[in-house]
């Protein structure tokens, strides 16, 4: 096999993949389910045989790529519709701690060490289990953590105090180029935008790394980074 179709056969089959894992949806690798899991390694290696060996032809390839995909999206569809086959593939929550004390048998069965524990707890922000209320081993591997009431983050509600809802800020320019799309969203015109870059001394919207505007209304620019001189940014 020549490099030429060497490439076109490489090329091929990445797109067919990440075809396949855009349908098959947007979970990250860390929520993968043991069985999602097993599904993408498979792939991943029915993929890799025919980029090393020309003899497999990409008909034969494909077919049995195409065949786990559709066995990884008809078992997603049983496990929306069906609470048995949730349970039988992708397991259930362990509850580890409760009340701020290990539940040893658990730890046991689910082979949880308590190192791991720790690790978690910190990568969380808590350094004692007696802190914790609850804390539970998710099927994909995460230990989540609902800290004793008078551990947690003081909140406004706690203390009676309104806010205003917030949303996410919309994205104005990036590395130069204005979103036109979230402008108008905003209510907002290019005129706007041009006069308030020129507010803060910049002249050109070439000369804007990301410019977004928050629900409150306020506007954050930042400057690129010109011939190695200080960023900044201006909110107003």
């Amino acid at each position: 096999m020549n490099a030429a179709a060497a490439v076109t056969r490489t090329l091929t089959f990445y797109a067919v993949l990440l075809f396949l894992l855009r349908i098959m949806g947007k979970r990250e690798i860390g929520a993968l389910s043991p069985f999602d899991l097993v599904v993408t390694i498979m792939i991943a290696e029915l993929a890799a045989l025919p980029m090393e060996n020309p003899d497999i032809s990409v008909i034969d390839a494909l077919v049995p790529i195409f065949t786990l995909t559709a066995a990884e999206i008809a078992v997603s569809f049983l496990t929306l519709k069906s609470e048995t086959m949730r349970i039988l593939l992708t397991g259930t929550p362990t509850v580890i701690i409760r009340g701020g004390e290990i539940i040893e048998s658990e730890m046991r069965r689910t082979r949880y060490n308590l190192a791991d524990l720790m690790m978690q707890l910190r990568l969380k922000g808590i350094s004692s289990i007696a802190d914790v209320e609850v804390a539970v081993l998710e099927t994909n591997g995460e230990l989540s953590v609902i800290p004793k009431s008078q551990r947690r983050p003081l909140a406004p509600a706690d203390i009676g105090v309104e806010t205003e809802p917030e949303g996410l800020p919309l994205v104005l320019i990036v590395d130069g180029v204005v979103n036109k799309a979230n402008l108008r969203y905003a209510g907002l015109d290019s005129d706007w935008l041009i006069a308030q870059l020129r507010e803060r001394n910049i002249e050109s919207v070439e000369d804007v790394l990301l410019a977004s505007l928050d629900t409150a209304g306020r506007l954050f620019v930042q400057r690129k980074n010109r011939s190695g001189r200080r960023r900044h940014a201006d909110i107003l």
